[in-house]
Order: structure tokens, then sequence, then C-alpha cells
């Protein structure tokens, strides 16, 4: 039984808090709420943003009061369904190089893990991951949930440098990062796909929903993809 709460998110916004703990349960009833919002806003809906226990909803201000879109919400929720299909998003696969000179974490958490490089990645690869959230930067996804013996702690340091396509692990998540930025997620390896693309329909590769897979491949297919092998050292 959830008890969601509407919560002020500034002019023309209400953020719907629908959990307080992550869970994978969570995303039928994110996606049934974002789907009614399209249809009970219409035209006067500006954007969704659903992440792992929320979504944030919002509106034109010159169309709608506050008032009358928090009513809206509150119509919504009151006879919320989650979505029992469970058939958002697509099925999506991720190209990965894995090797240390382009994921510099992989020794030390293997070794951490008492692992060795082919198992920890033979790990990683094994899970069909669920986009629950996009955020930080512009086609980052949050995926989950990672095998717990992957589970690890962001870095102490970020790294200050990140380069595009890096993918990583962080606590019982996983992703890619879409451009060059700071970071200090764990490194694995890198993807030659280009997550994130201003010119293409659905600028981001990944969306909310989605099922994605790694898949392992070597350093000569990564390079026929358009992959960068520019080496990057451990912090």
């Amino acid at each position: 039984m959830i008890v969601p709460r509407i919560e002020n998110a500034g002019l023309g916004g209400w953020l719907v808090r629908l959990f307080d703990t992550i869970d994978e349960a969570n995303l039928p009833w994110v996606t049934a709420l974002s789907r009614q919002c399209e249809s009970a806003f219409g035209p006067a809906l500006v954007d969704l943003v659903p992440s792992y226990t929320t979504l944030l909803v919002q509106y034109d201000p010159l169309m709608l009061t506050p008032d009358q879109a928090q009513r809206r919400l509150q119509s919504l929720l009151a006879e919320l369904a989650p979505d029992e299909t469970d058939a958002s998003g697509s099925e999506k696969e991720l190209p990965v190089w894995y090797d240390p000179s382009v994921g510099p974490d992989l020794p030390s958490l293997a070794d951490a893990r008492a692992l060795g490089l082919e198992q920890l990645v033979a790990l990683h690869t094994a899970t069909t991951y669920r986009v629950f959230a996009l955020g930080f930067a512009p086609g980052f996804a949050f995926m989950g949930s990672l095998d717990p013996r992957l589970e690890a702690p962001r870095l102490a340091t970020p790294r200050p440098r990140v380069p595009r396509g890096s993918v990583a692990i962080a606590g019982r998540q996983t992703s890619a990062y879409p451009a060059v930025s700071p970071g200090g997620w764990n490194l694995l390896g890198r993807t030659p796909v280009t997550l994130f693309d201003r010119h293409r329909h659905e600028m981001s590769y990944l969306q909310v929903g989605d099922r994605v897979r790694m898949v392992p491949v070597s350093r000569e297919a990564f390079l026929r993809l358009g992959g960068d092998t520019t080496p990057l050292e451990a912090s």
C-alpha cells in the first residue's frame, strides 16, 4: 500500500513522492502515473521526470493554476494502479570493452572480491538491467540492480575527467557516461554507443523502463564500432 505525497517543486511543478526506498517493484507504479499524467494534463504538460521513487510533473502555469494541477494529480493518485503488464521500455544492448586500460577500477574490484577479471565481467554482463531514472547529465541512465557481489561504494575522491562511454558501477547501480565529465563511479570499461545526441528524435539512447544488456566485445570489435581506446590511469 503506497501513501504518495505531493510536494511543491517551484513555479509550474509538483513532485509526486510515491515511495521512500529504492526498489525494482516501484517502476510499474511510476510508469503508470507518468502515462496517466500525459493524458490528464494534455497540452498543459511541459515535462515528466521519473526517478526511482518520484515523478516530477512540470506544467504550463499559464494554462493551469497550481491548485488545478494538484487536484489533477490527487485524482490520478486516488485510483492509481501499477502497470501489471510491465511492458514499458525497450530491449537495448550496450557493447562494452572491459579492460583495465579503459576500466582502471577492474583490478582493484576483482582483488577486493577475490574474483578474476573474467569472473567479474561475467557477473556484470549476466544481469538484464532496468533503467530507473535519467539524470546527473543528459543521457546518464541509472540502472539496476547490480549483483550484490559487485556492489561497491563511490570513489572517495571523484575523478575530474571521466571519458565518454565509460561503463561504471556504484552501490547497486550501473551506468555509462554519455559525455566527458567528472565522476566518482568505479570504471569497468567503455561502450562505443552514442548515449546522447541532441539531433536524434529520442536524444537519450536509454529511456526509463528500458531493459539493458551489457555485451562484452573485443578491442577490435570496439574499434570497429567507433570506440576510443585512449587509456585512463587508475586514481
